[in-house]
């Protein structure tokens, strides 16, 4: 199975992207590294209507491009139908792979769980779409590639050693995220060990597989917890 192409990769992303932001300026809060709701927010001055509004266009937008750049590839219902059920065959092994090495632990922020399934749900979309893009396209991916670029490293073994290297490091700082701010659990060594060994498994995906494969694996994951 081919890995997608980069327009192809992200218009797969769309339908969590939209859910996730009609949904969550309804709530009260938001994820933690989402930069859109608030900027939205900010030009539509607080109004919801406009807020939506804006959102659907964003959506257009995003759906035109991606379907003229991707040759129509990302609109097929198999290909949804393919990243959902690839996603949530990531979902588990993600939990296997978690639990085999660290133990069975209920990873999810309390304060979200808390706060009921639907709000679980829309939160968990958010955390696939938005700490995907920070943590593995941008800290990890681009990262990578600078410091790879920098230090005259691409396409060789050393490259390659310095990118998991800083996989490591990544998966660590993504773990270490979820104890920051009012919404952050209290800090426990299982827990962030676990999240560290769910971050190296998202960027194995990441790499491998693509950034829809594993924002809708991190979604599906993050449901499974924080709603079931």
């Amino acid at each position: 199975m081919a890995k997608p192409g980069a327009w192809v990769d992200l218009g797969l992303t769309l339908p969590i992207f939209l859910v996730y932001h009609l949904a969550v300026v309804f709530l009260g809060v938001q994820n933690a590294t989402d930069v859109v709701t608030g900027f939205l927010l900010g030009i539509s001055a607080g109004d919801k209507t406009k807020y939506l509004l804006a959102t659907l266009a964003i959506g257009v937008i995003f759906a035109g491009t991606f379907a003229l750049a991707g040759r129509g590839q990302a609109f097929k219902p198999s290909k949804f139908v393919q990243i959902m059920v690839e996603g949530t065959v990531y979902a588990v092994a993600m939990a296997f792979v978690a639990n085999m090495v660290v133990g069975s632990i209920f990873a999810g922020p309390s304060s979200i769980r808390e706060e009921g399934r639907f709000v679980g749900f829309i939160m968990s979309l958010g955390a696939g779409f938005y700490e995907e893009l920070t943590y593995r396209f941008l800290l990890f991916g681009v990262g990578s590639y600078v410091m790879r670029t920098l230090l005259f490293a691409k396409g060789t073994l050393r490259g390659s050693i310095m990118s998991w290297a800083w996989a490591v490091v990544a998966a660590a700082m993504f773990s270490g995220m979820h104890y920051i701010g009012s919404m952050g659990d209290d800090f426990e060594l299982k827990s962030f060990v676990f999240r560290w060994v769910l971050g190296m498994v998202l960027t194995i995906i990441f790499v491998f597989r693509g950034f829809a494969a594993a924002v809708w694996a991190h979604a599906f994951y993050d449901v499974w917890v924080m709603v079931f």
